[in-house]
Protein backbone atom coordinates (compact mmCIF):
# COMPACT_ATOMS: atom_id res chain seq x y z
CA UNK A 1 0.00 0.00 0.00
CA UNK A 2 2.76 2.41 0.59
CA UNK A 3 4.59 1.54 -2.48
CA UNK A 4 3.25 4.78 -4.43
CA UNK A 5 4.22 6.85 -1.59
CA UNK A 6 7.86 5.70 -1.29
CA UNK A 7 8.31 5.88 -5.15
CA UNK A 8 6.78 9.76 -5.21
CA UNK A 9 9.17 10.66 -2.04
CA UNK A 10 12.36 8.66 -2.44
CA UNK A 11 13.59 10.57 -5.30
CA UNK A 12 12.93 12.62 -8.72
CA UNK A 13 10.54 10.80 -10.54
CA UNK A 14 8.34 12.35 -14.28
CA UNK A 15 5.58 9.23 -14.56
CA UNK A 16 5.04 6.38 -11.83
CA UNK A 17 3.01 3.74 -13.42
CA UNK A 18 1.20 0.94 -11.49
CA UNK A 19 0.39 -2.85 -12.65
CA UNK A 20 -2.50 -4.03 -11.05
CA UNK A 21 -3.71 -6.73 -13.63
CA UNK A 22 -3.30 -10.62 -14.00
CA UNK A 23 -5.52 -13.28 -15.91
CA UNK A 24 -6.64 -13.99 -12.71
CA UNK A 25 -7.16 -10.59 -11.35
CA UNK A 26 -9.76 -10.01 -13.89
CA UNK A 27 -11.54 -13.33 -12.69
CA UNK A 28 -11.80 -11.27 -9.53
CA UNK A 29 -12.62 -7.85 -10.88
CA UNK A 30 -15.35 -9.84 -12.68
CA UNK A 31 -16.99 -11.72 -10.04
CA UNK A 32 -16.84 -8.29 -7.92
CA UNK A 33 -18.93 -6.78 -10.76
CA UNK A 34 -21.62 -9.54 -11.09
CA UNK A 35 -22.38 -8.23 -7.83
CA UNK A 36 -22.12 -4.39 -7.90
CA UNK A 37 -22.16 -2.95 -11.60
CA UNK A 38 -19.95 -0.03 -10.29
CA UNK A 39 -17.16 -1.97 -9.13
CA UNK A 40 -14.49 -4.20 -11.77
CA UNK A 41 -11.52 -1.76 -10.85
CA UNK A 42 -8.60 -2.11 -8.36
CA UNK A 43 -9.77 -0.67 -5.41
CA UNK A 44 -6.24 -0.73 -3.94
CA UNK A 45 -4.62 2.00 -6.44
CA UNK A 46 -7.90 4.40 -5.20
CA UNK A 47 -6.53 3.99 -1.58
CA UNK A 48 -3.20 5.12 -3.23
CA UNK A 49 -4.27 7.90 -4.93
CA UNK A 50 -5.86 9.19 -2.02
CA UNK A 51 -2.43 9.64 -0.12
CA UNK A 52 -0.40 10.42 -3.05
CA UNK A 53 -2.66 12.32 -6.22
CA UNK A 54 -2.77 15.85 -4.97
CA UNK A 55 1.08 15.33 -4.05
CA UNK A 56 1.38 14.30 -7.97
CA UNK A 57 -0.48 17.25 -9.12
CA UNK A 58 1.47 19.64 -7.33
CA UNK A 59 4.79 18.40 -8.51
CA UNK A 60 3.76 17.62 -12.05
CA UNK A 61 4.37 14.01 -11.81
CA UNK A 62 2.05 12.08 -14.40
CA UNK A 63 0.35 8.65 -12.77
CA UNK A 64 -0.49 5.99 -15.06
CA UNK A 65 -2.47 2.95 -14.32
CA UNK A 66 -3.89 -0.10 -15.50
CA UNK A 67 -5.94 -0.09 -12.62
CA UNK A 68 -9.40 0.39 -14.47
CA UNK A 69 -9.78 -3.25 -14.90
CA UNK A 70 -13.08 -3.61 -16.27
CA UNK A 71 -14.45 -0.61 -15.32
CA UNK A 72 -11.77 2.07 -16.26
CA UNK A 73 -15.24 4.88 -16.37
CA UNK A 74 -15.86 4.11 -12.86
CA UNK A 75 -12.44 4.52 -11.64
CA UNK A 76 -12.27 7.96 -13.27
CA UNK A 77 -15.33 8.89 -11.41
CA UNK A 78 -14.22 7.95 -8.09
CA UNK A 79 -10.80 9.52 -8.51
CA UNK A 80 -12.64 13.08 -9.88
CA UNK A 81 -14.66 13.06 -6.41
CA UNK A 82 -11.27 12.59 -4.06
CA UNK A 83 -11.26 16.57 -5.21
CA UNK A 84 -7.36 17.06 -6.10
CA UNK A 85 -8.02 18.57 -9.21
CA UNK A 86 -6.46 16.29 -11.38
CA UNK A 87 -6.81 15.74 -15.05
CA UNK A 88 -7.94 12.13 -15.63
CA UNK A 89 -8.66 10.05 -18.46
CA UNK A 90 -9.03 6.65 -19.64
CA UNK A 91 -8.61 4.04 -22.18
CA UNK A 92 -11.02 1.23 -23.21
CA UNK A 93 -12.49 -1.15 -26.15
CA UNK A 94 -9.98 -4.24 -24.67
CA UNK A 95 -13.41 -5.95 -23.42
CA UNK A 96 -15.05 -7.56 -25.91
CA UNK A 97 -17.97 -9.01 -23.50
CA UNK A 98 -20.58 -7.83 -25.74
CA UNK A 99 -18.63 -8.39 -28.98
CA UNK A 100 -16.91 -12.10 -29.20
CA UNK A 101 -18.04 -13.09 -33.20
CA UNK A 102 -14.26 -12.06 -34.67
CA UNK A 103 -12.17 -14.13 -31.47
CA UNK A 104 -10.22 -16.80 -32.57
CA UNK A 105 -10.96 -19.79 -31.46
CA UNK A 106 -14.61 -19.22 -31.50
CA UNK A 107 -15.94 -18.56 -28.52
CA UNK A 108 -18.88 -21.15 -26.33
CA UNK A 109 -20.84 -19.70 -23.89
CA UNK A 110 -20.51 -16.51 -22.38
CA UNK A 111 -16.99 -15.61 -20.90
CA UNK A 112 -16.82 -13.83 -17.67
CA UNK A 113 -14.34 -11.58 -18.78
CA UNK A 114 -13.02 -11.35 -22.30
CA UNK A 115 -9.88 -8.91 -22.93
CA UNK A 116 -7.90 -7.75 -25.45
CA UNK A 117 -4.45 -6.49 -25.16
CA UNK A 118 -3.96 -2.92 -25.88
CA UNK A 119 -1.02 -0.72 -26.61
CA UNK A 120 0.46 2.11 -25.11
CA UNK A 121 -0.60 4.98 -27.82
CA UNK A 122 -4.08 5.55 -26.03
CA UNK A 123 -1.99 6.44 -22.78
CA UNK A 124 0.50 8.51 -24.89
CA UNK A 125 -2.47 10.50 -26.43
CA UNK A 126 -4.01 11.20 -23.02
CA UNK A 127 -0.83 12.41 -21.78
CA UNK A 128 0.02 14.62 -25.12
CA UNK A 129 -3.83 16.02 -24.48
CA UNK A 130 -2.46 17.21 -20.69
CA UNK A 131 -4.17 14.57 -18.27
CA UNK A 132 -2.51 14.34 -15.65
CA UNK A 133 -3.95 10.65 -14.63
CA UNK A 134 -4.37 8.18 -17.29
CA UNK A 135 -6.35 4.74 -16.25
CA UNK A 136 -6.71 2.04 -18.81
CA UNK A 137 -8.47 -1.16 -18.53
CA UNK A 138 -6.43 -4.12 -20.48
CA UNK A 139 -3.22 -2.96 -21.90
CA UNK A 140 -0.43 -4.95 -22.07
CA UNK A 141 1.95 -4.46 -18.88
CA UNK A 142 4.92 -2.75 -20.66
CA UNK A 143 2.48 -0.56 -22.13
CA UNK A 144 2.20 1.59 -18.77
CA UNK A 145 5.42 2.92 -19.87
CA UNK A 146 5.68 2.32 -23.52
CA UNK A 147 2.72 5.02 -23.72
CA UNK A 148 4.76 7.58 -21.25
CA UNK A 149 7.91 7.04 -23.41
CA UNK A 150 6.31 7.43 -26.65
CA UNK A 151 4.58 10.58 -25.09
CA UNK A 152 7.89 12.23 -23.72
CA UNK A 153 10.13 11.05 -26.73
CA UNK A 154 7.14 12.20 -29.58
CA UNK A 155 7.85 8.69 -31.09
CA UNK A 156 5.84 7.51 -33.86
CA UNK A 157 4.41 4.52 -34.70
CA UNK A 158 7.00 3.23 -36.94
CA UNK A 159 9.71 3.92 -34.56
CA UNK A 160 9.84 -0.25 -33.43
CA UNK A 161 13.25 0.05 -32.06
CA UNK A 162 12.44 2.90 -29.75
CA UNK A 163 9.42 1.01 -29.06
CA UNK A 164 11.11 -2.25 -28.20
CA UNK A 165 13.16 -0.58 -25.72
CA UNK A 166 10.74 0.74 -24.08
CA UNK A 167 8.70 -2.90 -23.91
CA UNK A 168 11.40 -4.15 -22.56
CA UNK A 169 12.23 -1.44 -19.66
CA UNK A 170 8.17 -1.96 -19.39
CA UNK A 171 8.63 -5.61 -19.07
CA UNK A 172 11.65 -5.54 -16.03
CA UNK A 173 9.72 -2.98 -14.03
CA UNK A 174 6.02 -4.46 -14.16
CA UNK A 175 6.36 -6.53 -11.56
CA UNK A 176 8.07 -4.09 -8.76
CA UNK A 177 10.92 -5.56 -6.60
CA UNK A 178 11.20 -8.40 -8.55
CA UNK A 179 13.26 -6.77 -10.50
CA UNK A 180 15.63 -5.31 -7.58
CA UNK A 181 16.40 -8.32 -5.47
CA UNK A 182 13.12 -10.08 -5.16
CA UNK A 183 12.62 -13.85 -6.20
CA UNK A 184 16.05 -13.90 -6.90
CA UNK A 185 18.17 -17.37 -6.48
CA UNK A 186 21.25 -16.16 -5.81
CA UNK A 187 20.60 -14.95 -2.59
CA UNK A 188 24.19 -14.51 -1.63
CA UNK A 189 24.67 -11.75 -4.12
CA UNK A 190 21.97 -9.49 -1.95
CA UNK A 191 23.89 -7.90 0.86
CA UNK A 192 21.52 -5.05 1.52
CA UNK A 193 18.18 -7.75 3.36
CA UNK A 194 15.87 -4.70 3.68
CA UNK A 195 12.87 -5.11 1.63
CA UNK A 196 13.82 -4.32 -2.13
CA UNK A 197 13.23 -0.85 -3.44
CA UNK A 198 10.81 -0.30 -6.41
CA UNK A 199 12.67 -0.14 -9.83
CA UNK A 200 13.20 2.78 -11.92
CA UNK A 201 13.65 3.02 -15.73
CA UNK A 202 15.08 5.98 -16.82
CA UNK A 203 14.45 6.08 -20.95
CA UNK A 204 16.51 7.74 -23.81
CA UNK A 205 15.14 8.92 -26.76
CA UNK A 206 16.43 6.35 -28.65
CA UNK A 207 14.75 3.87 -26.13
CA UNK A 208 17.57 2.70 -24.44
CA UNK A 209 17.07 2.84 -20.27
CA UNK A 210 18.70 2.29 -17.48
CA UNK A 211 17.19 0.11 -14.56
CA UNK A 212 17.68 1.64 -10.87
CA UNK A 213 16.20 2.17 -7.57
CA UNK A 214 15.93 5.31 -5.21
CA UNK A 215 19.08 5.70 -3.30
CA UNK A 216 18.73 4.06 0.19
CA UNK A 217 16.37 1.37 -0.39
CA UNK A 218 17.04 -2.23 0.05
CA UNK A 219 17.84 -4.63 -2.37
CA UNK A 220 20.02 -4.91 -5.69
CA UNK A 221 20.02 -3.57 -9.13
CA UNK A 222 22.33 -6.10 -11.07
CA UNK A 223 22.73 -7.42 -14.40
CA UNK A 224 21.33 -10.51 -12.63
CA UNK A 225 18.36 -9.25 -11.02
CA UNK A 226 17.59 -7.90 -14.39
CA UNK A 227 18.47 -10.46 -16.55
CA UNK A 228 16.30 -13.04 -14.36
CA UNK A 229 12.72 -10.37 -14.62
CA UNK A 230 13.58 -9.76 -18.71
CA UNK A 231 13.28 -13.69 -18.62
CA UNK A 232 9.87 -13.89 -16.62
CA UNK A 233 7.07 -15.26 -18.86
CA UNK A 234 8.30 -14.37 -22.15
CA UNK A 235 7.67 -17.53 -24.27
CA UNK A 236 9.60 -16.95 -27.50
CA UNK A 237 12.35 -14.46 -27.84
CA UNK A 238 10.30 -13.03 -30.29
CA UNK A 239 8.29 -11.27 -27.75
CA UNK A 240 4.88 -9.85 -29.69
CA UNK A 241 2.79 -7.44 -28.67
CA UNK A 242 0.09 -4.40 -29.83
CA UNK A 243 2.85 -1.47 -30.32
CA UNK A 244 5.64 -3.70 -31.66
CA UNK A 245 7.31 -7.13 -31.88
CA UNK A 246 10.16 -6.96 -29.55
CA UNK A 247 13.37 -9.29 -29.91
CA UNK A 248 14.43 -10.29 -26.67
CA UNK A 249 17.51 -12.07 -27.99
CA UNK A 250 19.08 -8.37 -29.41
CA UNK A 251 19.16 -6.97 -25.65
CA UNK A 252 22.52 -6.06 -24.21
CA UNK A 253 22.83 -5.35 -20.58
CA UNK A 254 25.82 -3.86 -18.99
CA UNK A 255 26.60 -2.54 -15.64
CA UNK A 256 25.89 1.48 -15.64
CA UNK A 257 27.01 1.86 -11.72
CA UNK A 258 26.26 0.66 -8.36
CA UNK A 259 22.48 -0.42 -8.60
CA UNK A 260 22.53 0.73 -11.93
CA UNK A 261 22.16 -1.66 -15.11
CA UNK A 262 21.65 -0.09 -19.01
CA UNK A 263 19.70 -1.92 -21.68
CA UNK A 264 20.33 -0.98 -24.62
CA UNK A 265 20.79 -2.51 -28.70
CA UNK A 266 16.55 -3.73 -28.41
CA UNK A 267 15.42 -4.42 -32.04
CA UNK A 268 12.18 -4.14 -32.94
CA UNK A 269 9.64 -5.21 -35.48
CA UNK A 270 5.89 -4.57 -36.72
CA UNK A 271 3.42 -6.00 -34.36
CA UNK A 272 1.69 -8.72 -35.54
CA UNK A 273 -2.04 -8.45 -37.39
CA UNK A 274 -3.83 -9.77 -34.14
CA UNK A 275 -3.98 -8.51 -30.67
CA UNK A 276 -3.56 -11.15 -28.03
CA UNK A 277 -7.28 -11.90 -26.08
CA UNK A 278 -7.40 -13.59 -22.13
CA UNK A 279 -11.08 -14.94 -21.67
CA UNK A 280 -12.04 -16.52 -18.54
CA UNK A 281 -15.28 -19.01 -17.68
CA UNK A 282 -17.21 -19.27 -14.96
CA UNK A 283 -15.71 -23.57 -14.17
CA UNK A 284 -17.73 -24.92 -11.53
CA UNK A 285 -17.05 -25.08 -8.12
CA UNK A 286 -14.32 -26.95 -6.34
CA UNK A 287 -13.21 -27.74 -2.84
CA UNK A 288 -9.90 -29.81 -1.33
CA UNK A 289 -9.29 -31.61 2.28
CA UNK A 290 -5.52 -32.75 2.90
CA UNK A 291 -4.99 -35.41 5.04
CA UNK A 292 -1.85 -35.93 7.24
CA UNK A 293 -0.35 -39.58 7.11
CA UNK A 294 2.63 -39.57 9.76
CA UNK A 295 5.33 -42.53 10.37
CA UNK A 296 5.28 -46.18 8.64
CA UNK A 297 3.69 -47.43 5.72
CA UNK A 298 2.43 -43.88 3.97
CA UNK A 299 1.62 -45.18 0.44
CA UNK A 300 -0.69 -47.87 2.15
CA UNK A 301 -2.36 -45.60 4.44
CA UNK A 302 -2.93 -43.06 1.29
CA UNK A 303 -4.12 -45.75 -0.94
CA UNK A 304 -6.48 -46.67 2.23
CA UNK A 305 -7.55 -43.36 2.79
CA UNK A 306 -8.32 -42.78 -0.74
CA UNK A 307 -10.55 -46.09 -1.26
CA UNK A 308 -12.33 -45.53 1.81
CA UNK A 309 -12.93 -41.53 0.87
CA UNK A 310 -14.74 -42.45 -1.88
CA UNK A 311 -16.75 -45.40 -0.72
CA UNK A 312 -18.21 -43.33 1.57
CA UNK A 313 -18.70 -40.42 -1.01
CA UNK A 314 -20.67 -43.23 -3.18
CA UNK A 315 -17.94 -43.13 -5.80
CA UNK A 316 -15.40 -41.03 -7.54
CA UNK A 317 -17.95 -40.88 -10.45
CA UNK A 318 -20.16 -38.21 -8.21
CA UNK A 319 -17.81 -35.54 -9.40
CA UNK A 320 -16.81 -33.83 -12.39
CA UNK A 321 -13.36 -33.91 -11.93
CA UNK A 322 -10.76 -35.86 -8.78
CA UNK A 323 -7.44 -35.29 -8.22
CA UNK A 324 -5.59 -37.07 -5.44
CA UNK A 325 -2.16 -36.32 -4.44
CA UNK A 326 0.31 -37.75 -2.41
CA UNK A 327 2.88 -35.23 -0.84
CA UNK A 328 5.55 -36.24 1.08
CA UNK A 329 7.56 -34.69 3.93
CA UNK A 330 9.02 -37.47 5.66
CA UNK A 331 12.14 -38.37 6.71
CA UNK A 332 13.38 -42.04 7.99
CA UNK A 333 13.66 -41.98 11.48
CA UNK A 334 12.91 -38.53 11.67
CA UNK A 335 13.76 -36.36 14.94
CA UNK A 336 10.76 -34.64 15.13
CA UNK A 337 6.64 -35.44 14.84
CA UNK A 338 6.52 -33.03 11.72
CA UNK A 339 9.05 -34.22 9.68
CA UNK A 340 7.92 -37.83 9.46
CA UNK A 341 4.21 -36.31 8.05
CA UNK A 342 2.76 -36.74 4.32
CA UNK A 343 -0.23 -34.86 3.23
CA UNK A 344 -2.90 -36.57 0.91
CA UNK A 345 -4.06 -33.54 -1.11
CA UNK A 346 -7.86 -34.64 -2.50
CA UNK A 347 -9.66 -31.90 -4.66
CA UNK A 348 -13.08 -32.70 -6.29
CA UNK A 349 -14.73 -30.16 -9.02
CA UNK A 350 -18.31 -30.21 -10.36
CA UNK A 351 -20.67 -27.66 -11.84
CA UNK A 352 -23.20 -28.21 -8.31
CA UNK A 353 -21.88 -26.42 -5.46
CA UNK A 354 -24.11 -28.85 -3.60
CA UNK A 355 -21.85 -32.06 -4.57
CA UNK A 356 -18.40 -30.64 -3.73
CA UNK A 357 -19.63 -28.44 -0.65
CA UNK A 358 -19.67 -29.58 3.19
CA UNK A 359 -20.98 -33.55 1.92
CA UNK A 360 -17.32 -33.58 0.73
CA UNK A 361 -15.41 -32.28 2.99
CA UNK A 362 -17.71 -33.33 6.08
CA UNK A 363 -17.52 -37.39 4.50
CA UNK A 364 -13.13 -37.24 5.31
CA UNK A 365 -14.46 -36.70 9.09
CA UNK A 366 -15.82 -40.08 8.88
CA UNK A 367 -12.51 -41.34 8.24
CA UNK A 368 -11.25 -40.18 11.92
CA UNK A 369 -12.48 -43.48 13.46
CA UNK A 370 -12.83 -45.60 11.03
CA UNK A 371 -9.76 -45.23 8.33
CA UNK A 372 -6.06 -45.28 9.07
CA UNK A 373 -3.89 -44.95 12.44
CA UNK A 374 -2.90 -41.18 13.17
CA UNK A 375 -5.76 -39.48 10.77
CA UNK A 376 -5.84 -35.67 11.14
CA UNK A 377 -6.64 -32.81 8.55
CA UNK A 378 -4.81 -29.77 8.24
CA UNK A 379 -8.24 -27.66 8.36
CA UNK A 380 -11.92 -28.86 9.91
CA UNK A 381 -14.57 -29.14 6.98
CA UNK A 382 -14.40 -26.65 4.27
CA UNK A 383 -17.44 -25.23 1.70
CA UNK A 384 -17.07 -24.99 -1.33
CA UNK A 385 -15.51 -22.21 -3.63
CA UNK A 386 -16.42 -21.20 -7.43
CA UNK A 387 -13.11 -21.25 -9.78
CA UNK A 388 -12.37 -19.96 -13.18
CA UNK A 389 -11.10 -21.39 -16.70
CA UNK A 390 -8.44 -19.50 -18.48
CA UNK A 391 -8.52 -19.61 -22.22
CA UNK A 392 -6.14 -17.64 -24.18
CA UNK A 393 -7.11 -16.23 -27.85
CA UNK A 394 -6.43 -13.66 -30.49
CA UNK A 395 -8.65 -11.17 -32.37
CA UNK A 396 -8.24 -8.97 -35.43
CA UNK A 397 -6.73 -5.53 -34.46
CA UNK A 398 -8.93 -3.67 -36.69
CA UNK A 399 -12.00 -5.56 -34.90
CA UNK A 400 -10.87 -3.39 -31.58
CA UNK A 401 -11.99 0.12 -31.15
CA UNK A 402 -8.69 0.88 -29.10
CA UNK A 403 -9.97 4.57 -27.30
CA UNK A 404 -9.22 7.51 -25.38
CA UNK A 405 -11.57 8.93 -23.35
CA UNK A 406 -9.79 12.69 -22.71
CA UNK A 407 -10.35 15.05 -19.26
CA UNK A 408 -12.89 17.03 -21.13
CA UNK A 409 -15.05 14.30 -22.14
CA UNK A 410 -13.65 13.98 -26.38
CA UNK A 411 -13.53 10.28 -27.12
CA UNK A 412 -11.02 9.45 -29.86
CA UNK A 413 -10.09 6.51 -31.61
CA UNK A 414 -6.81 5.20 -31.30
CA UNK A 415 -4.44 4.43 -34.73
CA UNK A 416 -2.99 1.25 -35.47
CA UNK A 417 0.42 1.08 -36.36
CA UNK A 418 0.93 1.79 -39.73
CA UNK A 419 2.73 -1.66 -40.80
CA UNK A 420 1.45 -4.54 -39.27
CA UNK A 421 2.90 -7.70 -40.19
CA UNK A 422 2.26 -11.41 -40.33
CA UNK A 423 5.01 -12.37 -38.11
CA UNK A 424 6.02 -16.43 -38.83
CA UNK A 425 5.67 -18.51 -36.00
CA UNK A 426 9.47 -18.75 -34.50
CA UNK A 427 11.47 -22.31 -35.14
CA UNK A 428 11.67 -24.00 -31.85
CA UNK A 429 15.06 -24.90 -31.01
CA UNK A 430 14.21 -27.84 -29.13
CA UNK A 431 17.44 -30.04 -29.02
CA UNK A 432 18.29 -33.33 -28.15
CA UNK A 433 21.68 -33.57 -29.07
CA UNK A 434 25.13 -34.13 -26.94
CA UNK A 435 26.35 -31.69 -23.86
CA UNK A 436 28.93 -29.83 -24.48
CA UNK A 437 31.94 -30.70 -21.84
CA UNK A 438 34.52 -28.57 -19.88
CA UNK A 439 38.05 -29.56 -18.57
CA UNK A 440 38.77 -32.55 -20.34
CA UNK A 441 35.17 -33.64 -19.84
CA UNK A 442 35.63 -33.98 -16.30
CA UNK A 443 32.37 -33.75 -13.75
CA UNK A 444 30.91 -33.77 -10.63
CA UNK A 445 27.57 -34.68 -9.37
CA UNK A 446 26.02 -30.97 -8.22
CA UNK A 447 22.63 -29.19 -8.35
CA UNK A 448 22.14 -27.29 -11.54
CA UNK A 449 21.13 -23.75 -9.56
CA UNK A 450 25.19 -24.12 -8.95
CA UNK A 451 25.58 -22.44 -12.59
CA UNK A 452 22.20 -21.77 -13.24
CA UNK A 453 19.55 -18.95 -11.87
CA UNK A 454 16.21 -19.32 -12.49
CA UNK A 455 12.65 -17.66 -12.40
CA UNK A 456 9.38 -19.06 -13.38
CA UNK A 457 6.01 -18.13 -14.00
CA UNK A 458 2.86 -18.92 -15.71
CA UNK A 459 1.16 -17.86 -18.94
CA UNK A 460 -2.40 -19.47 -18.92
CA UNK A 461 -2.08 -23.34 -18.75
CA UNK A 462 2.03 -23.43 -19.41
CA UNK A 463 4.66 -23.01 -17.31
CA UNK A 464 7.29 -20.80 -18.36
CA UNK A 465 11.06 -21.25 -16.68
CA UNK A 466 14.25 -18.91 -17.23
CA UNK A 467 17.29 -19.92 -16.91
CA UNK A 468 20.40 -17.96 -17.06
CA UNK A 469 23.96 -18.24 -15.59
CA UNK A 470 27.17 -15.39 -15.06
CA UNK A 471 29.67 -17.03 -17.30
CA UNK A 472 30.39 -17.28 -20.81
CA UNK A 473 31.67 -21.31 -19.95
CA UNK A 474 29.03 -22.26 -17.88
CA UNK A 475 26.36 -20.93 -20.95
CA UNK A 476 28.28 -22.74 -23.31
CA UNK A 477 27.85 -26.13 -21.24
CA UNK A 478 23.67 -24.98 -20.13
CA UNK A 479 22.84 -24.57 -23.73
CA UNK A 480 24.07 -27.94 -24.47
CA UNK A 481 23.36 -30.16 -21.84
CA UNK A 482 19.81 -28.71 -20.95
CA UNK A 483 17.42 -30.22 -24.05
CA UNK A 484 13.58 -29.86 -24.09
CA UNK A 485 14.07 -33.84 -23.02
CA UNK A 486 16.39 -33.76 -19.92
CA UNK A 487 13.74 -30.88 -19.03
CA UNK A 488 11.10 -33.23 -19.12
CA UNK A 489 13.37 -35.62 -17.10
CA UNK A 490 14.51 -33.35 -14.61
CA UNK A 491 10.31 -32.13 -14.07
CA UNK A 492 9.45 -35.69 -13.74
CA UNK A 493 6.41 -37.33 -13.70
CA UNK A 494 4.07 -34.73 -14.66
CA UNK A 495 5.86 -33.57 -17.30
CA UNK A 496 6.04 -36.64 -19.26
CA UNK A 497 3.49 -36.17 -21.80
CA UNK A 498 3.83 -32.18 -22.50
CA UNK A 499 5.49 -30.74 -25.23
CA UNK A 500 8.48 -28.72 -24.35
CA UNK A 501 10.27 -25.86 -25.93
CA UNK A 502 13.63 -24.06 -25.01
CA UNK A 503 14.64 -21.25 -26.64
CA UNK A 504 18.10 -19.89 -26.55
CA UNK A 505 18.98 -16.55 -25.44
CA UNK A 506 22.48 -15.82 -26.17
CA UNK A 507 23.09 -12.68 -25.49
CA UNK A 508 21.58 -13.10 -21.88
CA UNK A 509 23.73 -15.97 -21.41
CA UNK A 510 19.88 -17.45 -21.04
CA UNK A 511 17.60 -20.03 -22.06
CA UNK A 512 13.70 -19.81 -21.84
CA UNK A 513 11.47 -22.95 -21.37
CA UNK A 514 7.88 -23.33 -21.71
CA UNK A 515 5.98 -26.69 -20.86
CA UNK A 516 3.37 -26.23 -22.87
CA UNK A 517 -0.30 -27.67 -20.49
CA UNK A 518 1.34 -28.25 -16.82
CA UNK A 519 -1.24 -25.72 -15.45
CA UNK A 520 -4.29 -26.77 -16.98
CA UNK A 521 -6.50 -24.64 -17.98
CA UNK A 522 -5.18 -22.20 -15.87
CA UNK A 523 -4.04 -20.09 -12.15
CA UNK A 524 -7.69 -20.07 -10.69
CA UNK A 525 -8.64 -23.90 -12.15
CA UNK A 526 -5.40 -25.55 -11.68
CA UNK A 527 -4.70 -28.39 -8.69
CA UNK A 528 -1.62 -28.54 -8.58
CA UNK A 529 -0.25 -27.28 -5.48
CA UNK A 530 1.92 -24.39 -7.00
CA UNK A 531 -0.60 -23.28 -9.56
CA UNK A 532 1.43 -20.63 -11.21
CA UNK A 533 4.76 -22.11 -11.26
CA UNK A 534 6.56 -20.02 -8.93
CA UNK A 535 8.47 -22.61 -7.65
CA UNK A 536 8.80 -24.69 -10.62
CA UNK A 537 12.38 -23.03 -11.69
CA UNK A 538 13.80 -23.20 -8.04
CA UNK A 539 12.77 -27.13 -8.14
CA UNK A 540 14.48 -27.59 -11.75
CA UNK A 541 17.62 -25.59 -10.05
CA UNK A 542 17.85 -28.41 -7.21
CA UNK A 543 18.04 -31.23 -9.22
CA UNK A 544 21.29 -33.14 -9.04
CA UNK A 545 23.22 -33.26 -12.43
CA UNK A 546 26.43 -33.92 -14.06
CA UNK A 547 28.60 -30.70 -13.84
CA UNK A 548 31.82 -29.94 -15.25
CA UNK A 549 34.01 -29.62 -12.72
CA UNK A 550 35.85 -26.47 -14.27
CA UNK A 551 32.62 -24.68 -13.74
CA UNK A 552 31.88 -25.62 -9.64
CA UNK A 553 35.72 -24.56 -8.98
CA UNK A 554 35.24 -21.28 -11.12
Amino acid sequence: MNAAREMLDGGPVDVLCGDYLAELTMLILAKAQAKDPDAGYAKTFLSQMRDVLADCVARGVKVVANAGGLNPAGLTAALEELGTGARIAYVEGDDLRGSLDAITPPVTGKPVSANAYLGGWGIAEALAAGADVVVTGRVTDASLVVGPAAWWHGWGREDFDALAGAVAAGHVIECGPQATGGNYSFLDEITDRRYPGFPIAEIAADGSSVITKHPGTGGLVSVGTVTAQLLYEIASPAYLGPDCTTHFDTIALTDDGEHRVRISGVRGSPPPPTLKVALNDAGGYRNTMTLVLTGLDLEAKAAYAEQLLFEVLGGRDRFAEVDVRLLRFDHPDAPANDQATAHLRVTVKDPDPRVVGRSFSNATMELALGGYAGFHTTTPPTTESAFGVYRPAVVPREAVIHTVVLPDGERRVVADPPDVSDVAPQTLNVRNGTSLTLSGGRTTRAPLGTVAGARSGDKGGDANIGLWTRSDDAYAWLRGYLTADRVRGLLGPEATDLAIEVHELPNLRALNVVVHGLLGDGVASSTRPDPQAKGLGEYLRSRVVDVPEALISA
